[in-house]
């Protein structure tokens, strides 16, 4: 990654008159307003089907695209919509995501152009779905066919269907393909709808000389057509019930560590492969994407074990991930390894040494970097070209949320001191300091541009509900925010 600039939103975050953010006209503006900045990467979090919560890190499945991101004005584009089937659009909060309103909307949509393609398929649309459904059948077969079991069954996780279905005998699954048909094309179509949407946004991005900075968690949810599909590649016992899961010691977001839940996978399985899955899985989200953030990548060094049930993640184990092999199979797959490893938490020399084994740049966080003493690794002056800076992720509060509430009197004024500023605009503060750092990428969250509070906090970690709700209004696309952004990204040599 050359010395470059970026700024993290996810799509869902985009203004939008339907509620929630899609990839439609205000994505597509929001690429015009990212050149204006100077930026060369937007960072989006997973684009994957939202699981509890709203969650895009607990996805339903790691290959599916999420259909609350295809855009209604498009659809009218390619006929499926009527410009009257949105002359109604319901009154939704500004700035907030109201999850339940604004899915019921869009299910609402969606269902409209599905009934549309079905009495009167559009010639391209249906050549082109097919190709789709020849080429993506690999994994598309058998999300479809969760997705529409899901839906059958009101939602509920597939460990609750009839056993028959939940252990997947062949019998059954032939008769819910017939039962069940219609769904399960819906739900083709679905996927069809948005990857034909986000293709369509990447080649925006080019023109604009903008890189998409995607992200791939390390694991994926229980309930999730990955699990469901492939249970053998997982730690599952002979009811497909987790052996042991995921999680997190202790740590600065929670003194009873973070117990994630999902499923550990069995990597020994793995490697019998040759990691098929993995390079499989990599290859489709660069597809999406030109590089890929890695969600913590300690684990692939060694891992939080903690028993299924239990009900912190405080009685845990360190087990050994699968270090260099994964990456030297990825590597021999793809050619390179385009990816940033989100290396946070407790990290010991063996994560060290895999990230400097394969070259890839680390991430730091300002927000932890000015403890007085001892001094953090993350203050600018300890910093490397082999990183990626940034005042916060999406698992920190804002910049100026953490500056009011989260920081010590101690952390203040270090900042004060280090910045030579008096914190009146410690956002702008921080932005400086990432820009001058000798990192090669500095990658700002668009809240910390407009110095919002911790109400614009994307995600709090270990709190279930309430995250993922944030987004723009119009006035947070301001030329003049944008050409002060740029006049960092000049000034410090990331244009």
């Amino acid at each position: 990654m050359q010395r470059s600039a970026g700024i993290l939103l996810h799509p869902t975050c985009l203004p939008s008159p339907h509620g929630i953010g899609d990839v439609g006209p205000a994505a597509h503006q929001y690429l015009r307003w990212l050149a204006q900045t100077g930026a060369t990467w937007w960072q989006v979090l997973p684009l994957n089907p939202p699981g509890p919560g709203f969650s895009p890190y607990s996805a339903t499945s790691t290959f599916a695209g999420s259909p609350w991101l295809i855009s209604p004005e498009f659809l009218i584009e390619d006929g499926l919509l009527q410009a009257s089937d949105i002359a109604s659009i319901p009154s939704f909060p500004a700035g907030r995501l109201d999850v339940g309103a604004a899915l019921e909307w869009k299910t609402h949509l969606l269902g409209r152009a599905w009934d549309t393609h079905k009495r009167s398929p559009q010639p391209h649309l249906a050549q082109n779905l097919a190709t789709f459904k020849e080429l993506d059948g690999w994994w598309l077969e058998d999300y479809v066919l969760f997705a529409a079991l899901k839906e059958h069954h009101g939602g509920r996780a597939w460990m609750s269907w009839p056993e028959p279905l939940a252990m997947r005998e062949p019998a059954e699954l032939d008769q819910v393909r017939q039962d069940l048909g219609d769904e399960i094309r819906r739900q083709e179509f679905q996927q069809f709808l948005f990857f034909r949407q986000w293709a369509r946004l990447r080649e925006a991005a080019a023109e604009h000389s903008i890189k998409i900075l995607g992200d791939l968690p390390i694991f994926v949810a229980l309930d999730s057509a990955d699990v469901w599909a492939q249970p053998e590649l997982f730690q599952l016992d002979e009811a497909k019930r987790p052996r042991v899961v995921a999680g997190v010691p202790p740590d600065y977001f929670s003194e009873t560590g973070q117990l994630w839940g999902n499923p550990l996978y069995d990597w020994d399985r793995h490697a019998e492969d040759g990691f098929a899955w993995w390079i499989a899985r990599t290859l489709h989200a660069l597809t999406l994407a030109d590089a890929l953030r890695l969600d913590h990548f300690r684990g692939f060094a060694a891992f939080w074990e903690v028993g299924a049930g239990e009900k912190t993640a405080v009685n845990g184990r360190w087990a050994p991930g699968p270090g260099r092999a994964l990456f030297d199979a990825l590597q021999q797959a793809i050619g390179s390894l385009p990816m940033v490893a989100e290396d946070l938490g407790e990290i010991t020399p063996d994560v060290r040494a895999l990230r400097k084994n394969l070259g890839l740049p680390g991430m730091a966080i300002l927000h932890f970097a000015f403890s007085p003493e001892p001094r953090s690794s993350f203050i600018p002056y300890n910093h490397r070209e082999d990183l990626v800076v940034y005042p916060g992720t999406h698992d920190n509060n804002t910049t100026v949320g953490w500056y009011e509430s989260d920081a010590s009197e101690g952390e203040k004024d270090l900042v004060r001191r280090y910045t030579g500023a008096d914190g009146s605009e410690v956002h702008w503060d921080l932005i400086r300091l990432a820009m001058s750092s000798v990192a090669d990428t500095a990658i700002v969250p668009h809240q910390d541009l407009f110095g919002l509070g911790a109400q614009a906090r994307m995600n709090t970690p270990g709190l279930g509900e309430g995250n993922w709700c944030f987004r723009l209004t119009e006035n947070m696309l301001d030329p003049n925010v944008a050409a002060r952004l740029r006049n960092l990204v000049e000034t410090f040599g990331r244009f």
